[in-house]
């Protein structure tokens, strides 16, 4: 039999540790080549570590919510044992013989002499339903003053004792895995980082039109377009003449990394929690293929099957929560970048077009900038461009 170290190998983007998320296996267990061996969580995303021998688990490193090293130990196994232990035989020690058990013994009988204290202290202490017998005096022969009855009822009151089963009052919820991961993040974006926000009304009637057309004459069994597509083709084309938001910051060598490819990040909400795979060089695909990236990232994503490098390399974000966007957000930009874009919910309302009021269907889109190297001035422009696209959609396509 030969042990065999398993350390944590690099799983991508510089990683330089990861944390555990769920063991597939324990400490005993058979397993094979290959088989899953533990979840594990860097800052873009969760890898599911496959077993890299045939043998036996000796021993496992971490439980979930630890940190491991990139290169320290993770799982030892123990090689050429594939067939099952045997199982270890109890041996069974005679029971001794049983002796009667005492006789309890009795109670003590507790002093009823008076507790040493004034009667306005006696009546302060039944009105708030306290023992005096409870309390310790700090008088003259242990004689209860008036300031150890307010330490007494300024001490706090131990909570009862919960029956099997009940629903705790409190419960106690650790910040684990990807959760943990948004926690520092959003943390590190909102310290880090100058927001400014700004919203602006986008009459999307015209869109919707188009929409509808597009979506009528597709081939059976398509998907649907919704807004998002549309937005993010109008998001390269604004980015193309406003370039200096299509950036990220290098904080380290303090440098402003302007890109020319627009890899927009989209959010995707996930029962783990939010993640943001990267829709690479956006502005080389057509309406339908941003379409079907997007829902290809999105579902990967909710099924854990998206690979590390699909989280990384975004240089600017779009937000959206559909049906629950809302009428206005200050979304928090998604570091190292520079900007975000919030699209909130379309509704059909009265407004004054053309002079006269009429009904619309109108949309806002809520963005924040880093203000240390995006003027409100250029912001405004950005979004005014969309805008313009949006409400005129034929532009896109131009």
């Amino acid at each position: 039999m030969t042990r065999y170290v398993f350390k944590l190998p690099d799983l991508g983007e510089g990683a330089v540790d990861a944390e555990v998320v769920a063991w597939k296996v324990a400490a005993g267990e058979e397993v094979h080549e290959d088989q899953p061996l533990v979840e594990m969580l860097t800052q873009k995303a969760t890898v599911e570590v496959p077993a890299p021998v045939t043998g036996r688990v000796v021993s496992i490193t971490g439980a979930a919510g630890d940190r491991v090293a990139v290169g320290a130990e993770l799982a030892v196994f123990e090689t050429g044992t594939a067939a099952p232990l045997p199982q270890a035989t109890a041996t069974i020690a005679p029971e001794p013989a049983r002796l009667p058990a005492p006789a309890p013994a009795p109670a003590p009988v507790l002093a009823q002499s008076a507790v040493a204290t004034s009667p306005a202290i006696r009546r302060r202490a039944s009105e708030a339903g306290i023992d005096l017998a409870t309390i310790a005096g700090s008088g003259p022969r242990g004689r209860i003053v008036m300031s150890d009855l307010e330490a007494s009822l300024k001490a706090p009151t131990p909570a009862a004792p919960q029956a099997p089963g009940a629903v705790p009052e409190v419960q106690e919820i650790p910040v684990l895995g990807l959760r943990r991961v948004i926690a520092e993040q959003v943390s590190l974006s909102a310290h880090t980082i100058p927001h400014f926000s700004y919203v602006e009304e986008v009459d999307v009637t015209a869109l919707e039109s188009l929409r509808q057309q597009l979506n009528a004459g597709a081939a059976p069994g398509s998907d649907a377009l919704s807004y998002l597509p549309f937005i993010v083709l109008g998001l390269t084309r604004a980015l193309g003449r406003h370039p200096q938001c299509n950036a990220r910051y290098d904080a380290a060598r303090q440098m402003l990394l302007q890109h020319r490819a627009v890899h927009v990040g989209i959010a995707v909400q996930t029962p783990q929690g939010l993640k943001v795979p990267v829709l690479r060089n956006a502005q080389a695909l057509s309406l339908r293929e941003i379409d079907a990236e997007i829902r290809r990232l999105s579902v990967a994503a909710r099924d854990g099957r998206a690979r590390p490098a699909e989280f990384t390399g975004s240089t600017i974000t779009v937000t959206s929560l559909g049906k629950l966007g809302g009428i206005a957000s200050t979304p928090i930009i998604n570091q190292p970048e520079l900007a975000i874009i919030g699209v909130n919910r379309a509704l059909e309302r009265p407004v004054v077009h053309q002079g006269a009021i009429a009904v619309r269907r109108m949309m806002n889109l809520s963005s924040s900038f880093d203000h240390r190297f995006i003027d409100g001035f250029d912001a405004a422009r950005l979004i005014q461009t969309l805008r313009e696209l949006l409400e005129q959609p034929a532009l896109l396509f131009i």
